[in-house]
């Protein structure tokens, strides 16, 4: 007999599922309320093991995530945007003892399936596999809306439910699976109108939970490995006569971190307008800009097939892009060492960027998928927007490089200051890259001041400073460090002070706008 292939597959989700399940939660939602794809990411990057989606026929159905949480968290009162950490499960905790169910949603044209049977069958496993007390989420309840003037206290109708008075799908459904209701979440999610804006606090214990737990790895330090190693090119900028001489220095640099082993390589902010030093006469700016812009093929071409060769990851600083609608956008491309090819694009052009070039600001920040972890990139002036680096660590960015291009020292130290903050903030690790060097003959970048460095987070697994290791100031050269992910990760889990872990989400939170208004609370749980 032949086999043939499975039509229903439940399966771990991975980035590249982000705008199907974004697609998803639109239909079972509507647009204003759906998932973001930085929501998606973030919540797969921050405990990969905890989110699955269901496939019918190659077609994303259902998707279901979850994260780990201490049990005084978990069972006390809390909002479904406390507790996920407005959607991007950013309150994984490693060393917790409750799985937390953030989302199960299945497409309305599939619920005939029993997907979220399977979902819920997958969380048991997942409970068990790492020896946790149980699981708990945030149900939904929404008959609730319909039957409020019988019943205006929710807990009222929770026990009517229970009573077999009044029937609740979702409710009576969870009961089935094994769940015991608490108590009522007021105020859960106020974008939940069936259900009153409420849900109730479901709990299944684990019949096979141990007395102590031996601790499996649960999350992103079981994926990642123990130590990645960086390098930045502190780069000199000189006159060339043709692009051949750029890319030798280009190949040199990535040659030699290649030899030390570094699993990334950053080169500065727009260094590929040493290219602007080959024409013998200066060219006027914003016809100079345009001109590099030709560049962007080869330069993208040279640089895909180095990271290839090298076997290395390189953060290719920033190149002035022209966008099909004419516009030039500062851009960085990031080459990885499969042959991935990802970009980011600089949010906020400086004052000099828009006066001499005519460079507009670009949209979006992601986080990018590396093989040693999610990765964030802040172009220069970038860095001095808090908000930016908050949005990519959020995603799980665990490393944010930053290539960068100032004229004097003053520039210089808004760069270097602004860095150190993401780093202490988001306690995360920072590598900065900076251009050094003169070419008198290109306008705006007549001189150049940098002191290139690999910024860590200010506590004891760390460097005494925060500096893992930097460059002499105006000198061409290179710097590498070895940085642990496992001190990253035991440094917020527990360290002198903890601040993803300690932030106030019932306080504040940061809106991104993309092509539609961002919504960034996530949504609760729906059969």
């Amino acid at each position: 007999m032949d086999s043939t292939k499975a039509k229903l597959v439940i399966r771990p989700a991975t980035p590249k599922d982000a705008a199907a399940i974004v697609k998803l939660s639109a239909k079972v939602y509507g647009a204003p309320d759906a998932y973001t794809p930085a929501q998606v990411r973030g919540q797969i990057n921050n405990f990969a093991d905890g989110q699955f989606v269901a496939e019918y026929e190659d077609k994303v159905v259902g998707y279901c995530a979850t994260m780990i949480v201490s049990e005084d968290i978990a069972l006390a009162p809390h909002t479904l945007a406390e507790i996920t950490g407005q959607g991007f499960a950013m309150r994984h905790d490693e060393e917790g003892d409750l799985l937390y169910g953030i989302e199960v949603c299945v497409d309305p044209d599939y619920r005939r399936l029993r997907i979220g049977q399977r979902f819920y069958r997958k969380r048991r496993e997942l409970c068990q596999y790492f020896e946790l007390k149980g699981i708990v989420f945030g149900g939904r309840m929404p008959g609730y809306a319909r039957k409020r003037r019988a019943y205006p206290n929710p807990q009222a109708y929770l026990n009517a439910v229970l009573d077999k008075q009044v029937r609740d799908s979702v409710i009576n459904f969870q009961i089935n699976q094994g769940f015991q209701p608490q108590r009522v979440l007021r105020n859960y999610d106020p974008h939940d109108k069936a259900s009153g804006g409420h849900a109730v606090l479901m709990m299944w214990p684990n019949p096979l939970a141990p007395e102590e737990s031996n601790r499996r790895a649960r999350g992103t330090g079981a994926r990642l490995p123990a130590s990645v190693r960086v390098a930045t090119v502190q780069f000199m900028m000189r006159r060339i006569s043709k692009i051949d001489e750029f890319e030798e220095q280009v190949e040199y640099w990535t040659d030699v971190a290649s030899d030390y082993g570094a699993d990334f390589v950053t080169f500065p902010e727009l260094f590929t307008l040493e290219l602007l030093s080959i024409p013998e006469k200066p060219l006027p700016p914003a016809e100079a800009i345009q001109e590099v812009a030709n560049y962007t093929e080869r330069f993208v071409a040279f640089m895909e097939k180095l990271a290839v060769s090298y076997n290395i990851n390189i953060i290719g600083g920033s190149h002035p892009t022209r966008m099909e609608n004419g516009e030039i956008r500062n851009i960085c491309y990031v080459f990885l060492r499969d042959g991935a090819v990802y970009s980011q694009e600089k949010l906020h052009p400086t004052p000099s960027e828009r006066r001499w070039w005519n460079i507009k600001g670009g949209h979006g920040a992601e986080a990018i998928p590396t093989d040693c972890g999610p990765i964030g990139v802040m172009i220069c002036y970038d860095s001095e927007f808090p908000e930016l680096a908050r949005h990519l660590v959020n995603q799980g960015a665990m490393l944010l490089f930053v290539p960068f291009c100032t004229d004097e020292r003053r520039g210089y130290l808004r760069v270097r200051y602004c860095s150190q903050a993401r780093a202490v903030e988001n306690q995360c690790y920072v590598v900065t890259s900076g251009v050094v060097g003169n070419i008198p003959n290109v306008e705006n970048m007549d001189i150049h001041y940098a002191e290139s460095a690999i910024l860590t987070p200010s506590d004891f697994p760390f460097a005494r400073d925060g500096v893992a290791a930097d460059t002499a100031p105006n000198t061409e050269t290179i710097a590498i460090a070895d940085l642990s992910i496992a001190d990253l990760l035991t440094s917020r889990q527990s360290g002198a002070v903890q601040n993803l872990k300690d932030r106030r989400f019932d306080l504040y939170r940061v809106d991104w706008k993309y092509g539609v208004p961002e919504n960034i609370e996530a949504r609760t749980d729906t059969i």
